[in-house]
């Protein structure tokens, strides 16, 4: 006989899907394809003019390409890596991934480049290549299924294999809710995970969903034993990771219940390690949250927070120690089209606006 979960929700495994109204389809303990490489385009900038002496493997955890033409907005490439200048020409070679943004439709005109920091250089046009497009599976590995999953596997129609809205939920190994994303799966195919076990393999596609990034399976493997026990965690790790382990955080602190403090309350700020924005984000999450805790990841999300439902309740004050290492990293920052501005004082004001007094120390 197979086992089965029960629908109502009472059994959870670090990895659980459920219907649109909570009803649990299976839970297993891997997923294969839940990571994964994530689609990188290449760029070639013909006719590049360098803006700085050099531009180093890794410019940054993204760069931002803004086109001549003021009316068309300029587009991010994340995760990016420089592949160095083409032998006997004059262009410059770029890659990495812009999934979310991409350049404006037809255009192909002169771009400058920058990493949020200093103006890297431009070029007179480019070309974009992008890989063959694949289309990502998730597989449930050692699922135990529910009587419903059951019953749509013995209907075998493509109906009854057309899940609809379905919520893959993650969970930390005690439990903790770390993510819920939403996916539109179809099952494509199953089979028994051992002989005699009553575990399936469930095969799903169709679906909706961008695999976490191959990177950051370290950082989930920490999680996956629960939230940080301490402060400061993550400030070993470099600017591209730091965003890794931001996303976490967000993922989390948007689907748990903060406790409020009174008004009046005190908050510290530990800031001997915030050199980037990333780190900005972490140190705030944990001053107002505690380790592993959110409190916004830019700017009009750290506004949201501010106004209530995530640990802050106004008027209060955070008193910022070591607050020289932002003002001398995040004092000159541009912004996506290339103006310069100060997202220290930015955020200041964005907390004051907001009722939280801030001590520089």
């Amino acid at each position: 006989m197979l086992p089965t979960v029960h629908e109502n929700g009472d059994h959870r495994g670090r990895y659980t899907l459920t219907d649109e109204n909570g009803h649990v389809w299976g839970a297993c303990p891997t997923v294969e394809g839940f990571f994964g490489n994530h689609q990188r385009g290449t760029y070639e900038l013909f006719g590049w003019i360098p803006e700085c002496a050099e531009i180093p493997d890794r410019p940054g955890n993204g760069v931002w390409l803004v086109p001549d033409d003021k009316a068309l907005d300029p587009w991010r490439l994340d995760d990016v890596e420089n592949l160095g200048r083409c032998r006997g020409a004059d262009s410059l070679v770029m890659r990495g991934l812009d999934e979310f943004e991409g350049p404006p439709e037809g255009y192909r005109g002169p771009v400058r480049v920058h990493n949020g920091h200093r103006w890297l250089g431009s070029c007179r046009e480019f070309t974009r290549i992008l890989p063959a497009e694949e289309v990502p599976a998730l597989v449930l590995r050692r699922l135990v299924p529910s009587d419903r999953l059951l019953t749509a596997l013995a209907t075998g129609t493509r109906r009854a294999l057309n899940l609809g809205e379905a919520t893959l939920e993650v969970r930390a190994d005690h439990g903790a809710l770390l993510l819920k994303e939403v996916l539109w799966p179809k099952i494509s195919a199953w089979a028994p995970s051992f002989p005699g076990s009553g575990l399936i393999d469930l095969h799903l596609a169709e679906g909706t969903f961008t695999p976490v990034h191959e990177r950051a399976r370290p950082l989930w493997d920490q999680w996956f034993t629960g939230p940080p026990a301490s402060k400061g965690a993550w400030t070993g790790l470099d600017t591209g990771p730091r965003g890794d382990w931001l996303t976490l955080v967000r993922q989390r602190g948007c689907q748990i219940t903060h406790r409020a403090r009174p008004a009046g309350h005190t908050y510290e700020l530990d800031g001997r390690h915030v050199t980037d924005e990333p780190g900005l984000y972490l140190a705030l999450g944990e001053a107002v949250n505690g380790p592993g805790g959110y409190f916004g990841g830019c700017l009009p999300a750290l506004a949201d927070c501010l106004y209530g439902g995530f640990g802050y309740t106004a008027p209060s004050t955070l008193l910022w120690r070591d607050a020289a290492t932002a003002r001398e990293h995040l004092s000159r920052t541009l912004s996506p089209e290339g103006e310069e501005y100060s997202l220290f004082s930015v955020v200041l004001d964005v907390l004051a606006e907001r009722g939280m007094s801030v001590t520089l120390a």
